[in-house]
């Protein structure tokens, strides 16, 4: 009878075995398969072409009010503030909220050294800014309207600074400091 009951103990130990072998193979794949999701790469022509128009979109409501970005990024975001606080771009309005992420993503780009690339993963592609080819990626397409369609009214200056504040602990340090 012992040797029965050993036997099983034997054969249980194995199979508990082969059972942790699968959940941990199992957990490793599923972990290379989202790993595989999350693709990085470079901003197509199609893509460039996309981004020009909606800034150009954004561009032209600030022209017929009377105002104009010049890539100074205070007068920039003060302009993009404008534009929302007269209600000229309203919560509603998506893809003018989106374009107006260009235009600040751009102004992030040129102060942080970052550049434009397509971003995928399981939620979707996404145009984002890179941080040389680091894994510290700013998604600035969204940042206000995102905010917007919600009713959050945090500043366009606001939003900017939460970008740079998140992102600079991961810049390259600036010589003699």
């Amino acid at each position: 009878m012992i040797n029965r009951y050993s036997g099983f103990s034997k054969c249980a130990s194995y199979h508990l075995l082969i059972c942790l072998l699968l959940i941990h193979l199992t957990a490793l794949s599923l972990k290379t398969n989202s790993s595989e999701d999350n693709s990085i790469s470079r901003i197509t022509p199609l893509d460039k072409k996309y981004m020009q128009l909606q800034k150009y979109i954004i561009e032209d409501i600030a022209r017929s009010t009377g105002q104009s970005f010049n890539g100074n990024v205070d007068h920039d975001l003060a302009v993009l503030q404008r534009l929302l606080d007269s209600g000229t771009v309203k919560n509603d309005m998506k893809s003018e909220l989106q374009a107006m992420g260009f235009i600040m993503g751009d102004l992030l780009a040129t102060e942080l050294g970052m550049h434009w690339i397509v971003y995928r993963d399981h939620i979707g592609r996404s145009r984002a800014l890179r941080y040389k080819n680091s894994s510290n990626f700013l998604f600035p397409v969204t940042m206000i309207s995102r905010r917007r369609e919600v009713n959050n009214l945090t500043s366009v200056a606001a939003i900017y600074q939460k970008a740079l504040t998140a992102i600079t602990p991961f810049l390259d340090p600036l010589p003699f400091q």
